[in-house]
C-alpha cells in the first residue's frame, strides 16, 4: 500500500474514532511534522501524532513512532520521537486493532511494539484493517 494512503488511513481512523466519543477535530494548516490532527479532551486543545504499521513479528505489531525524512532526497537524519511535541499518539495497525496512547507513557524514541502487555491498557475499539481491499 502506499505509504501517503496508509497514513491517511490512520488519520480517518484517528478522526472517527475522536468523533464517536465526542471530541471535535481540527486539522493543522499545511504540514506539520510534529501533530496530524488537534482535538479538544477534557476543555484543553491537544495534539495528536497519528502512526500506521502492517508489520506483524512474532504475534505484535511493529510502529515507528520515528520519522526518517519523507522524501527521495532524505539525507539520513531521524527525527526521534518526543513527548514534547504531541500529547497523544494515535495508532491503526493491519488488523484494525487501534491505541491511543498518553504521549508521556511512550519510553521509546524509534519504535514500539504493540499487541502485548505493556500499552494494552490504552488499546481501543478496532476499526477497520488496514488491507488493499479497504484502500483500494
Amino acid at each position: 500500500m502506499n505509504p501517503r494512503r496508509q497514513g491517511d488511513l490512520g488519520e480517518f481512523s484517528a478522526v472517527e474514532w475522536l468523533w464517536s466519543k465526542g471530541h471535535p477535530v481540527w486539522y493543522p494548516l499545511g504540514h506539520s511534522p510534529d501533530v496530524d490532527l488537534v482535538t479538544r479532551i477534557d476543555g484543553r486543545l491537544v495534539g495528536v501524532q497519528v502512526k500506521t504499521s502492517t508489520v506483524l513479528r512474532k504475534g505484535r505489531f511493529e510502529v515507528t513512532i520515528c520519522t526518517r525524512g519523507g522524501n527521495q532526497s532524505w539525507n539520513g537524519l531521524v527525527k526521534h520521537f518526543s513527548s514534547a511535541r504531541c500529547d497523544w499518539l494515535f495508532v491503526l495497525v493491519g488488523d484494525g486493532r487501534r491505541w491511543f496512547i498518553p504521549s508521556h507513557m511512550i519510553e521509546a524514541t524509534s519504535g514500539l511494539r504493540l499487541g502485548g502487555p505493556k500499552y494494552a491498557q490504552y488499546e481501543i475499539d478496532p476499526g477497520r484493517p488496514l488491507t488493499e481491499s479497504f484502500a483500494a
